[in-house]
């Protein structure tokens, strides 16, 4: 399989690139196209002829299935899309998360609060202290500190 990713871009920028993917003859001010991450691998710049735009690479809540046919009747799966590349103007602010909160279709909106369970909120020690138990009694021994509670 491939490896693929979604690129969102502010649409002056969207018409951009299709006019350089599209027009032999455009112009040469365009024809630089460039991404260069930072050290962190999460926040880069997206160039494209003179102008900087920057940008981010976040995780979407939702895999993304990505098909190619060559004869329009069969489809062939060729990548599993989870992550995206979202460029953004000067004025849009920094995202605050690395996961993106929606999905890449407007029913997808708050996709992870919405169709996800929340992860529950566990006291590490409670966590410590069932494994040590766990560990003991597959040992042979006995879990310390039991409560027993006998209803009649």
């Amino acid at each position: 399989m491939e490896e693929q990713f979604i690129l969102r871009v502010p649409p002056a920028v969207a018409q951009r690139i299709e006019r350089l993917l599209n027009d032999s003859s455009a112009s040469s001010e365009d024809k630089n196209l460039d991404m260069v991450f930072s050290e962190d691998g999460r926040t880069g710049t997206f160039v494209i002829g003179n102008d900087r735009f920057s940008s981010s690479l976040l995780d979407l809540p939702s895999v993304v299935e990505s098909y190619k046919t060559y004869d329009d009747n069969v489809l062939i799966k060729t990548a599993d899309i989870g992550q995206m590349i979202m460029v953004r103007e000067e004025s849009d602010g920094v995202p605050e998360a690395v996961e993106y909160r929606h999905g890449l279709t407007p029913p997808m909106r708050e996709a992870r609060r919405r169709r996800f369970r929340r992860e529950p909120d566990l006291n590490p020690e409670v966590v410590r202290r069932v494994e040590r138990d766990l560990q003991n009694i597959m040992a042979g021994g006995t879990a310390e500190n039991i409560d027993i509670l006998l209803s009649c």
